[in-house]
């Protein structure tokens, strides 16, 4: 089988391992090989590129460069600049690894998240007509209440400091072993009060 080799031998191995691998997950994110390989190279960069400068390391046409920056752009993750004397453009990718991650998420939020929460209210607000409706309704209902906590919950991540945020994914199990903690004390609560209101 042919090896469709798409950059050139003067990246360095580990960088070319990597912009490979973009490539080949690019699909499974929604965006094409070109483009994933594209952000690959220009996340690695030290400096800024010019569509030039991409176009020759990984060997795409000009014209493929030219679409898969501006989907870069599209979706936020690639900034552009000037250098002193150069009319061309650069891009480079935000230096904060978070900030990648923030841009992303809310940029499949707005894309793929808020359609779906969308549909899903004017769903709700129909009159069903029969039971297989009023099951489908409900089935709706606990997705829609699901989806909807997990974006509250991503909204107040994304007030949060990186520094925090890095803090609070790396707590854990130890938020689940709180949360776990918190329930057998609520059960327990419950239990005695029931008993009491028994008369227990």
């Amino acid at each position: 089988m042919r090896v469709h080799m798409t950059y050139v031998n003067h990246l360095p191995p580990l960088n070319r391992q990597f912009v490979a691998h973009f490539g080949e997950m690019g699909s499974r994110w929604g965006i094409n090989r070109t483009v994933g390989q594209m952000y690959a190279l220009i996340f690695l960069s030290p400096r800024p590129l010019n569509a030039d400068e991409i176009a020759e390391t990984l060997e795409f046409s000009r014209s493929n460069v030219s679409m898969g920056l501006k989907e870069l752009q599209a979706w936020r993750l690639v900034k552009l600049s000037h250098q002193p004397g150069d009319r061309r453009e650069y891009f480079e990718a935000p230096k904060d690894v978070w900030e990648i991650f923030r841009v992303l998420a809310e940029e499949r939020r707005r894309r793929e998240i808020e359609p779906t929460l969308s549909m899903l209210r004017m769903a709700l607000l129909e009159e069903p007509s029969s039971d297989e409706e009023r099951h489908a309704q409900e089935r709706m209902r606990e997705m829609h209440e699901l989806i909807d906590r997990l974006m509250t919950w991503f909204d107040d991540v994304q007030r949060l400091a990186p520094e925090t945020a890095m803090q609070l994914m790396g707590m854990g199990t130890a938020v689940t072993r709180v949360l776990e903690f918190k329930d057998r004390l609520t059960g327990k609560a419950s239990a005695a009060t029931k008993g009491k209101d028994a008369g227990v």
